[in-house]
């Protein structure tokens, strides 16, 4: 079981940009908004990065990557957000307030557009990066190594001259470049302004060993590197980023960058929970290193991510997954049942795994608005009156036809009814028939944002088939159906649909955008006692999102000086 003290939110140092007065703390980075966010299927809407922002600031991290800013005109707007409420606003009960940064490449528009972003923010940060790797420079950069160099110097000395006193410089591919290179582009980079230097392993490629000696050898030959934080950012093709990132703070690095269930760019990122509840747990063989996370949170914000993003974490996943405090061998059993800490070295207690029953108030159709609004804020919810009260007649219509409403209930309910995309269509009616005795037939009626109503009627193999077939006839946006899941536990609960689709967006350029085929990924929920209403609702949710990424583009790319960008990695 685990020894460690259950928060270390009471010892987080001053924050200095450049420096951390206690050797032994961790800032931690969390890129769930950017880098995570670029995982496809997991768009998320301004109105729930901004909840998820809230939530990553009472979970404690130290710096929180809202987002790209040159991306696009909405992710600007969901930093700018971010940075104003979140970047303001004190936290707990030491007041704590998060670092609010935004990405840029090595460019004066994407910095300018980060800038205008985070500058609202208490404790701005801009960061920037370029390629250092060869086959970078080489085929995507088709630049000398020189003149990477010079951009980078030129680049942070601009950031540093806009007034940001908080400048993240990265070498893009580090973990396959030249070290010499390395040493001399940190170095100009640090005369030039750089508060915190990142050591990108971009493609996962790294072993502990290898990336722990990087870490080591750019600490002991690069002039200036104790004026700095360094920084990891390790993703996890080899499934290396947790140990690759815990190396790296043993040789030093005093800032780790990470997502919530280590989402992000193909096999995703370094795991936050898993990097904080190994410094937490093991931290006495680690040199003493710690954290300022409150880990109560950590259950919380991954279900909250997995909800907004759409990327369920497969149930074996460590810390949070469905299976992590699971016990179906009879020996197993036995042990626990003599004794938590026979088979279990981390307490669900440590993570904040607990069950809405425990608080004593269980919800039903008779629970009034004080005991609904109880849970939310016990989950960590936090919602204005009026959408409280948009949430509250869903709840009970569920509840006047479900004998008790779970915790799985309230987030879904929640997930469906606050945080969607702003509505462009609208469901009204749906219905539809099948069995055997003939095609399965659905009729859907929409209204628009302008108040029209639209019915179409389709023929499909089932009746969610039909019913999507009708919608598209409606609304006449060219989709493809990705993914399509449904969660029924019992038959006293509610459906909750997953759907993900792809459509050509090749006039619509961004920064999540595949340029390879011009596809892009949004992701819908739903939820509904009734299985096709649904299925119909997640589908809206996803041709919502849609149907705004659209129309965004479509008002940016028509204005003078619109914005576009290429798919960002580090």
């Amino acid at each position: 079981m685990s020894t460690a003290a259950t928060t270390f939110s009471s010892r987080r140092p001053e924050y200095v940009p450049n420096r951390i007065d206690d050797p032994n703390y961790i800032r931690i980075f969390d890129t769930t908004l950017r880098d995570g966010e670029q995982a496809p299927g997991a768009t998320m809407t301004s109105a729930q990065k901004l909840v998820v922002a809230r939530q990553l600031a009472l979970l404690g991290v130290d710096v929180i990557e809202a987002g790209f800013p040159a991306a696009s005109p909405d992710d600007f707007h969901a930093v700018r957000s971010i940075a104003i409420e979140v970047g303001n606003t004190p936290v707990g009960s030491h007041g704590h307030i998060p670092v609010i940064a935004g990405l840029s490449r090595c460019n004066k528009s994407d910095i300018d557009a980060a800038w205008d972003a985070v500058r609202h923010a208490r404790r701005p940060r801009i960061i920037t990066f370029i390629a250092t790797s060869e086959i970078h420079m080489q085929h995507k950069l088709r630049k000398t190594p020189e003149q990477v160099v010079a951009i980078a110097r030129e680049m942070v000395a601009y950031a540093r001259g806009l007034g940001c006193h908080d400048v993240e410089f990265a070498p893009e591919d580090a973990g396959r470049s030249n070290k010499e290179l390395l040493y001399h582009i940190i170095e100009e980079a640090i005369q030039a302004g750089a508060t915190t230097i990142t050591i990108p392993d971009t493609v996962g490629c790294n072993l502990p060993s290898e990336y722990g000696k990087l870490i080591a050898d750019i600490k002991d030959n690069t002039r200036g590197i104790d004026n700095v934080i360094i920084s990891t950012h390790c993703h996890n093709d080899l499934g290396l980023a947790t140990a690759n990132t815990l190396a790296g703070a043993c040789a030093g690095a005093r800032q780790i960058e990470v997502t919530i269930n280590g989402i992000g760019e193909r096999a995703g990122n370094a795991s936050l929970e898993e990097v904080v509840m190994a410094l937490k747990c093991r931290g006495e063989l680690l040199d003493g290193m710690y954290t300022g996370i409150n880990t109560h949170h950590i259950t919380i914000t991954s279900k909250m991510v997995q909800e907004y993003s759409g990327l369920h974490v497969q149930p074996h996943k460590a810390i949070v997954g469905a299976n992590a405090f699971v016990h179906e061998s009879g020996i197993h059993q036995d042990g626990i049942l003599k004794y938590n800490g026979t088979y279990q070295f981390i307490s669900p207690d440590d993570i904040g795994l607990i069950r809405v029953n425990d608080s004593g108030i269980v919800l039903g159709k008779l629970s009034g608005r004080n005991g609904v609004r109880s849970i939310l804020l016990e989950l960590g919810y936090q919602i204005n009156d009026n959408e409280f009260e948009d949430f509250f007649k869903r709840y009970k219509e569920v509840a006047e036809n479900k004998k008790r409403i779970t915790v799985e209930d309230i987030k879904a309910l929640l997930s469906d009814e606050i945080l969607n995309p702003e509505v462009i269509w609208s469901l009204v009616d749906v219905q539809a028939t099948c069995g055997t005795l003939g095609l399965s037939t659905a009729t859907i009626k929409l209204i628009n944002v302008h108040g029209e109503e639209k019915i179409g009627c389709s023929v499909g193999t089932c009746p969610v088939d039909a019913a999507y077939k009708a919608i598209d006839k409606i609304v006449q946006i060219q989709t493809v159906l990705q993914e399509y899941t449904m969660t029924v536990e019992g038959v006293d609960a509610i459906a909750t649909t997953r759907v993900v689709i792809t459509g050509d967006v090749s006039n619509y350029e961004y920064a999540l955008t595949d340029q390879r085929n011009n596809k892009r990924f949004f992701c819908g929920s739903g939820v509904a006692k009734d299985v096709l209403l649904s299925s119909v609702r997640a589908y809206m949710s996803a041709l919502n999102k849609m149907s705004n990424f659209i129309g965004v583009q479509r008002s940016s790319s028509e204005a003078p000086g619109s914005m576009s960008v290429e798919k960002t990695e580090e």
